[in-house]
Formats: C-alpha cells, sequence, structure tokens
C-alpha cells in the first residue's frame, strides 16, 4: 500500500486474509512433501530441494491466476462508483502484493525454517535418547 500511497481500508484488511490462507497452505504442503521424502530415504537438503523444484511451478501458477484476476480491480478499469472503486483498488493493491510476497517467502523462509527446526528437533531426541540409554542400564 505504501508502494501505490493507496489508503489502508476496511476492505484491505480483508483481502490480506486471502494471500495469508494461500502462503499457509503452500507452506504445509512444501513441509508436507520434504518429510514425505524424507521418509523414503532422501537426506534433508535433497528433500527440500525437491519439495521447492515440485511446489514452485503451482505456487507461481496460483499467484499468476489470482494476480491476473485482480489486475483489471486493480488497474481501476470496472465501471463501479468511484467510493467503491477506491474500496476495491485498495483491496486488489493489497491481495497481489500479499501473494507475491509469501511466494517468494515461502520458497526461501519455509525450508530455512524446516531446517532450524530439524536441527533443534534432532538435538533434543539426541539429548534424550542419551539419558534414555544409559539410565535403561542402571535398573
Amino acid at each position: 500500500m505504501l508502494v501505490t500511497g493507496l489508503d489502508i481500508w476496511l476492505s484491505v484488511l480483508i483481502g490480506l486474509i486471502l494471500p495469508i490462507g494461500i502462503a499457509i497452505m503452500n507452506s504445509i504442503l512444501l513441509v508436507d512433501y520434504a518429510v514425505m521424502t524424507r521418509e523414503q530415504g532422501m537426506s534433508r537438503h535433497e528433500a527440500l530441494m525437491d519439495a521447492c523444484h515440485k511446489r514452485a511451478r503451482p505456487l507461481i501458477m496460483t499467484t499468476m491466476a489470482m494476480g491476473a484476476g485482480m489486475l483489471p480491480i486493480a488497474l481501476g478499469l470496472t465501471a463501479d462508483a468511484s467510493f467503491r472503486m477506491a474500496m476495491g483498488m485498495a483491496m486488489a493493491v493489497a491481495v497481489i502484493g500479499g501473494l507475491i510476497t509469501p511466494t517468494v517467502l515461502s520458497l526461501v523462509v519455509v525450508p530455512a525454517a524446516f531446517t532450524l527446526v530439524d536441527d533443534v528437533e534432532e538435538c533434543v531426541v539426541g539429548r534424550f535418547s542419551v539419558r534414555s540409554s544409559a539410565t535403561a542400564g542402571v535398573g
């Protein structure tokens, strides 16, 4: 909204719910695919690269389709009253911007976060497995 100079309306906040839901869905699918391929024997890095490679196309297609659908409204090509057009235009710009940002972040931030969480999990599991195996021989 800062780039386009449009005001933030309530419709903008409502319009941001859609990209947030799509970003969450894409992130879940990416992580789920990476976990599934790791269970099949791939290393973490290979699994993440494969998941990003396989999920990038549908992710970009979804973003382009939604952006193309909102573009006429964002450009003000509708025959609407000026007040409603301004609200609709602001909402469309918010949706388009809200789709582009998570698309990039889903392919960069989600794999990095997955790596960090996986490292923490391995550290915690390693500590508890050492303790449990050490205490198992005591009793």
